[in-house]
C-alpha cells in the first residue's frame, strides 16, 4: 500500500534512509550521528513539501520505502534556506572542534552539505524543474513498489505543473541507474562523481 507521508513518518523514513544510504547499502557504520543523513535527505521534504511525499507500507504496517520530491527545485531550496537549514547549522558547526567531538568523514561531508547546499545547474532546472528522491529497503525491491512510488510521484508533480524531473544517483549504484533508465529516464551531463537522470513530464 502507498499513502501520503507526513512528518509523523520521520522516524521510519530516517531509518530507511540510513539503511540504504551507502549507494543502496546499509550506511549505519559510516555515521556516528544516525539522524544526520535523514536530516539532509528526508526531513526537508516532510516539513517543507509534505504534499509530494509518499511511503510504501507492508502488511504489518511497517514502512518499506518512500519517495520524496518537489515540483520546483529552486523554490524548494529557498524554503529550506529559510525554514530548515538554519536550525541544523546551529546544531552542527562546520568545524567539528566547535562541536566538541571528532566527526566521521561521512558525517562531516553531510555537515558541509548543510552549510553549503548544492546549487543545481540553471539549464538543468530550467528544463527539469522538479526533482525526486526514492529509497526502498532491500526486502522491498523487485516487487514493483519502486515503479509504483515513482509513478505516484510523477503524477503528483505533473498535476502541480512541473514539465520535467531530475534526480541524482551515486555512480556505484548501477542497479538503481538501470531501474531509472527502464522507467524512461536518460542521463544529463558528464559529471564522473554523480549521475544525473532526467525525464520530461506530461
Amino acid at each position: 500500500m502507498i499513502r501520503h507521508a507526513t512528518p509523523a513518518d520521520a522516524t521510519e523514513l530516517y531509518r530507511i534512509c540510513l539503511l540504504t544510504g551507502d549507494a543502496g547499502r546499509d550506511a549505519t557504520a559510516l555515521h556516528a550521528d544516525a539522524d544526520l543523513l535523514g536530516d539532509v535527505y528526508v526531513g526537508p521534504y516532510l516539513h517543507v513539501q509534505p504534499a509530494v511525499a509518499a511511503v510504501a507500507i507492508d502488511e504489518d504496517g511497517s514502512a518499506l520505502g518512500y519517495v520524496l520530491g518537489t515540483p520546483d527545485t529552486l523554490a524548494f531550496a529557498a524554503a529550506c534556506e529559510a525554514a530548515w537549514w538554519p536550525a541544523l547549522r546551529a546544531r552542527h558547526p562546520p568545524d567539528p572542534a566547535d562541536a566538541g567531538r571528532v566527526r566521521l568523514p561521512a558525517d562531516q561531508a553531510l555537515v558541509e552539505t548543510v552549510h553549503r547546499p548544492p546549487v543545481p545547474e540553471s539549464d538543468l532546472v530550467a528544463a527539469y524543474s522538479a526533482h525526486l528522491h526514492i529509497d526502498l529497503l532491500p526486502q522491498a525491491q523487485g516487487r514493483g513498489l519502486g515503479r509504483e512510488l515513482i509513478d505516484w510521484l510523477l503524477g503528483q508533480l505533473a498535476e502541480l505543473g512541473a514539465q520535467g524531473v531530475h534526480l541524482g544517483v551515486d555512480p556505484r549504484n548501477t542497479s538503481a541507474i538501470a531501474f531509472y533508465e527502464r522507467l524512461g529516464f536518460t542521463r544529463w551531463g558528464s559529471d564522473p562523481d554523480a549521475v544525473t537522470l532526467v525525464r520530461p513530464l506530461g
